[in-house]
């Protein structure tokens, strides 16, 4: 296996002692609204119908503020392994994590907003060193997209999708992966698309909860699942969308307040992790709640509320109609995500599909829901995908 270049560099993140008490004191000295106006009695959605329940808000600050531990978050990317590397004057952090075994193929793991790294945190060990020994095992790399986390901040507009995905390659290289599979969901499934459509001599087959079919297909022919697939997708563009119509259109405005406000911060990601989890009331159901702080704390220390924010702004609506997928392919629909593409609509434009899967449970984000059923379907979805290969 090729070494890692010189332009890699280990790299460590401790926050200042100041600056988690900053942090602490806003908490305690935050400005609350009034309660919302609905008051179901029973736990369920319709809770949630003005956003994030107040009295959810107070418990979580109080638990940010008294009991949540940034350090042990720290401490778990240390033993990740955390690099940094340089492409066209932009510093792009990432997590490593190289398997011991010698047939292990390499991996890239691509996040989306409003989550982070963290996104994957729970899994990378058992896709690196599973403990099946059949099981197929991966040199897993994590990368914080341009703007979020421990990655630098774009000053220029121009880091739009294409463009990461063009990065991701050189990141990989620089590893001395030539070669390589790629997963990814939300923005990271966009990228993962694009990797997939324009680097077929490196991107040996793509894993992804994301799919968006070229424009302009007819429903004619679908099921009566895929149409109402449709209609539930159609339906969360048209009436509850604006968070990413506001950071398309106006990502600086909210800016302001996501990276003054860790409150505003908190409500305005926690409000996502709500909406799009396969759960009936809370998100905490599934997810823990050190998981979900470790993702808005590590937004609110590196001050990437506003800069996260503007990948809306560079490519929302942005992918290729004419892009094609031809290496081999394997897709998950979820059944609480946000947007699910009929297959038919799919191979419109992942030319390959050789593997189609439809869970019973999961949302947005699976590898934080249901970790467990995540690391077998990303296995059996790549592995389908290499062997195609073959």
């Amino acid at each position: 296996m090729p070494r890692p270049t010189s332009d890699v560099q280990a790299f460590e993140a401790r926050a200042g002692d100041a600056d988690l008490d900053d942090l602490r004191a806003r908490l305690a000295a935050a400005r609350l609204p009034e309660a919302e106006t609905v008051h179901p009695a029973a736990p369920g959605p319709r809770r949630w119908a003005q956003g994030v329940p107040l009295a959810d808000l107070v418990d979580l600050v109080d638990y940010w503020r008294t009991g949540y531990d940034w350090r042990s978050f720290e401490e778990r990317l240390d033993e990740i392994g955390q690099f940094r590397t340089t492409i066209d004057d932009l510093g792009i952090h990432f997590l490593h994590r190289r398997s011991p075994r010698a047939d292990a193929t390499p991996l890239v793991l691509t996040h989306g907003w409003p989550d982070s790294i963290v996104r994957f945190i729970d899994v990378v060990d058992e896709l690196a060193d599973p403990k099946d020994a059949d099981a197929p095992a991966f040199h897993v790399v994590v990368p914080s997209l341009p703007g979020f986390g421990y990655s630098d901040k774009p000053a220029t507009t121009g880091w739009g999708t294409e463009r990461i995905a063009a990065a991701w390659v050189e990141v990989m290289g620089r590893l001395g992966y030539d070669e390589f599979v790629a997963h990814g969901g939300d923005w990271g499934g966009n990228i993962t698309t694009v990797l997939g459509g324009r680097f077929p001599a490196h991107v040996l087959g793509i894993h992804t909860t994301f799919a968006e079919g070229p424009p302009g297909l007819t429903t004619d022919g679908l099921t009566a699942v895929e149409r109402r697939w449709t209609e539930e997708t159609s339906d969360f563009w048209r009436h509850r969308a604006a968070y990413a119509k506001q950071q398309a259109t106006r990502p600086q405005t909210i800016g302001y307040s996501l990276v003054d406000s860790p409150v505003g911060l908190l409500a305005w990601i926690l409000d996502k992790f709500a909406e799009w989890s396969d759960t009936e009331d809370s998100p905490f159901e599934t997810m823990s709640r050190d998981r979900v702080l470790d993702d808005v704390t590590l937004y609110w220390l590196t001050r990437t509320g506003a800069s996260a924010a503007r990948i809306y702004h560079e490519s929302h609506n942005a992918l290729d109609p004419r892009l094609r997928v031809d290496v081999p392919a394997a897709l998950t629909m979820y059944p609480r995500d946000v947007e699910k593409c009929p297959r038919p609509w799919a191979q419109e434009r992942y030319r390959r599909i050789v593997r189609w899967s439809s869970p019973e449970a999961g949302g947005h984000f699976p590898s934080l829901e249901v970790p467990e059923y995540f690391v077998k379907d990303l296995r059996e979805g790549l592995a389908a995908v290499l062997a195609a290969r073959r």
